[in-house]
């Protein structure tokens, strides 16, 4: 690629970033992808980059969604990333959780197991060779959560995991419930599932993700290494949805329902705009 051709990409990928920053800080819709949409998950990620860099908050953490058969092999990753932000943590109370949602754009909610990041694992580069046994010990707890997806763009899950990678991974916010007890020896046989209105959509538990919420991490930890990133102690690691990404519309309410380890209730309201 020329000089003149790597300014291009990287000004085209700059421009898809500003415009999906100004629409979710807006509370705006954007009806079409905002620019050349991305057809590999490295062009996928330097959007997102871009976009953190613009985004007036610091990440907390990370969350991971899935990537299934065909399109894992094609674009080689069976999981994509995003970002979560500070200020879009909201922990789990009585009353339901009222979270934002772009009128026209797309919101979901997804039940979740939760890494809380105890000794952050920025010892030194492992060269893509992190998995679920190496990260376990730098997992200091684990939590039941709600990620709620969202972007502008309605089409975010319509046109494959690099546009879904590209804004944020689709992620607006996570709900943080309790801590599960005795996760270690816990951890494969947790269950939950999802209701939305009353009506259930969706179950599964840790087994639904998969290798497993630490394989999720190995992932992110790799990824994140290529990337020159690190995940930093106390962030939390939202590792993929255990009963599906199920949509919600304004006005709807949700209940995660992980049994024994608790219960989140969350409703969608219109999105205000975050300003600038």
């Amino acid at each position: 690629m020329t000089v003149a051709q790597t300014a291009s990409v990287q000004t085209a990928t700059g421009s898809v970033a500003a415009r999906f920053v100004e629409a979710r800080l807006a509370g705006r819709a954007l009806p079409d992808y905002p620019g050349p949409v991305p057809t590999d998950m490295a062009t996928a990620y330097a959007i997102q980059d871009a976009a953190i860099a613009a985004w007036p908050d610091d990440v907390a953490g990370w969350k991971l969604g899935r990537i299934p058969p065909p399109m894992d092999a094609r674009f080689g990753a069976g999981r994509l990333a995003g970002p979560i932000f500070r200020r879009n943590v909201w922990a789990a109370g009585s009353e339901p959780t009222a979270f934002e949602a772009i009128p026209d754009g797309f919101t979901a909610v997804e039940a979740e197991y939760v890494l809380k990041i105890g000794d952050a694992p920025i010892a030194g580069p492992r060269d893509g060779l992190w998995d679920a046994v190496s990260v376990a010990p730098h997992v200091e707890a684990v939590h039941i959560g709600v990620e709620i997806a969202g972007s502008p763009f309605p089409g975010i899950n319509d046109h494959g995991p690099a546009v879904t990678a590209s804004d944020f991974g689709n992620n607006a916010g996570l709900i943080l419930g309790p801590a599960v007890a005795d996760w270690r020896e816990r951890l494969g046989d947790l269950t939950c599932r999802m209701e939305i209105d009353g009506v259930e959509v969706g179950t599964g538990g840790a087994r639904s993700i998969p290798g497993g919420p630490l394989d999720s991490l190995a992932f992110l930890l790799n990824l994140l290494e290529k990337q020159g990133r690190w995940i930093e102690a106390g962030q939390l690691i939202s590792t993929g949805a255990a009963t599906g990404v199920h949509r919600i519309r304004v006005g709807q309410s949700a209940i995660a329902d992980f049994g024994r380890d608790g219960r989140i209730a969350c409703v969608a309201v219109p999105a205000q705009g975050a300003g600038a």
